[in-house]
């Protein structure tokens, strides 16, 4: 039987043989990096330069407000009020809370208008509150779409705490209603609530970015954030005014103890948005010579480095999400 010869055989000529690959990893070859950059490939989730990434997300400004505006109209879609609940839960909250703490435990004797003054702490508290829960489960509960496109991921909890930010803007509604109602007049000082709640805004961004990150990698930490924002709330002058309570503390000695009651940023907050608001509370809080000046100072270095803390936390954790 004859048996075909290679060609160029006979001819004399060197065969032509198919080598095999040159392994990607190991002694004379170049790494998966080095290859890429051979060619002009990058990585596609890679992070991106600070001031970049910024900019991606502001390129993205109305897709983000679309996005909780959409979160916002599915939360309520399927309760026969609907957006209503968006009012009747906060007001429902400040009910409870009256009937607890200022019928049964009678902190209203030392504040004139209690149920604005409760109302008041509820909302602006809730804004909190909520933002945080929010921010804790904003990259958890969207695993398909990181993992389907590429978008910076900063982005969904940027979402969440606009979505809550559309509701305290109802609620900031109703309260100014019961606000008038209770005998509040209007006057110019209502024009600082507008910066009050752009410093919380600014701070709630910070901390649900921290948390962002957290709960995208501990679970647990959605399960321990409910215990933490009751804590939270008990100590933040929702229910008393935090000035008496600053007060009674220091007279005993205890004055560090007294100055984070004062620092407390959601009790900062607070105060802000009822000096805004409240001319009746203008005289309550001044009975225990409150800084109103130290307050926004307090608010404007809370929302630096929260929201400069929160970015940069969240940041360096870019490439990490969606991944496992």
């Amino acid at each position: 039987m004859s048996h075909r010869e290679p060609l160029g055989a006979s001819s004399g000529e060197p065969v032509a043989t198919i080598s095999d690959p040159a392994p990607w990893n190991g002694a004379g070859s170049a790494s998966l990096a080095e290859f890429a950059a051979q060619h002009g490939l990058r990585q596609s989730a890679a992070r991106p330069k600070p001031l970049a990434y910024v900019k991606a997300l502001w390129q993205r400004r109305t897709f983000i407000w679309n996005l909780a505006s959409a979160k916002t109209a599915a939360t309520y879609s399927g309760s026969r009020l609907g957006q209503v609940w968006q009012i009747l839960t906060p007001l429902l909250n400040a009910g409870v809370y009256y009937l607890i703490f200022g019928l049964l435990l009678g902190q209203n004797k030392n504040i004139h208008n209690y149920p604005a003054f409760l109302i008041t702490g509820v909302f602006v508290f809730t804004f909190t509150q909520r933002s945080l829960s929010a921010g804790a489960r904003s990259i958890g509960n969207n695993m398909s779409l990181i993992r389907a496109l590429h978008f910076p991921r900063a982005t969904l909890p940027l979402a969440y705490v606009i979505m809550e930010l559309q509701q305290l803007l109802i609620s900031m509604g109703v309260l100014i209603v019961i606000v008038l109602i209770t005998g509040e007049p209007p006057s110019l000082q209502w024009l600082t609530l507008f910066p009050a709640l752009v410093l919380q805004l600014i701070f709630n961004i910070g901390i649900s970015m921290m948390v962002a990150r957290l709960g995208a990698f501990i679970q647990d930490v959605q399960q321990l954030l409910p215990f933490i924002t009751r804590t939270w709330l008990y100590f933040s002058g929702v229910f008393f005014m935090i000035a008496e309570r600053v007060d009674s503390i220091t007279k005993h000695g205890h004055h560090w103890i007294g100055r984070i009651f004062e620092a407390n940023p959601a009790a900062v907050f607070i105060e802000l948005v009822r000096f805004a608001l409240l001319e009746t509370y203008h005289k309550d809080a001044a009975k225990y010579h409150l800084d109103h000046g130290l307050m926004w100072l307090y608010a404007v270095i809370w929302a630096v480095v929260a929201f400069v803390g929160g970015f940069w936390y969240f940041y360096r954790a870019e490439e990490r999400y969606g991944r496992g």
